[in-house]
């Protein structure tokens, strides 16, 4: 008997996915939510009640995470004093969006501003250490406008 086709990359997620490692799993999950409308898909817990394994989906894409667990190294950002990664987040209206986060307790880096490159753009950073940059486009340019607008000033342009 043969068994039905199974897809390599399951329905409703994508070819590269973030998995983060957070002191609190669940906390983030609850905070993701508020944040940034996840929506929890699934969670798998140990015996102690840690995350082993969470997916949530925010907008169009899949975030999977998990509790820090030493004893396999596996350590968020607040315990290696920080982190070289951003999640970058494409949202319809990232200023309400933005506020949302910081509604939740996200702490504002960046604020919110018109950027060269064509997005309006900001960063936050949530309270488990990962850096989010939130962002909406608002003119596509070519790479020689691009550069036009970097040449007038270091940041932003209206």
């Amino acid at each position: 008997m043969s068994q039905p086709h199974v897809k390599p990359i399951p329905e409703g997620w994508n070819t590269l996915t973030p998995h983060l490692i957070c002191a609190g799993a669940s906390a983030a999950i609850a905070f993701y939510k508020k944040a940034f409308g996840a929506v929890e898909l699934n969670r798998l817990e140990g015996p102690d009640g840690k995350v082993m394994n969470a997916a949530l989906h925010i907008g169009d894409s899949v975030l999977m995470l998990a509790d820090e667990a030493p004893e396999w190294k596996s350590f968020g950002p607040k315990a290696l004093k920080g982190s070289p990664v951003t999640l970058h987040l494409y949202v319809p209206d990232v200023d309400a969006s933005f506020a949302q986060a910081v509604a939740a307790g996200a702490t504002v880096t960046m604020p919110v501003t018109d950027m060269f490159w064509g997005d309006r753009y900001g960063q936050v950073q949530d309270p488990f250490g990962h850096n989010w940059s939130i962002a909406t486009h608002k003119r596509d340019l070519t790479d020689a406008q691009i550069k036009a607008e970097m040449a007038k000033g270091a940041g932003s342009s209206a």
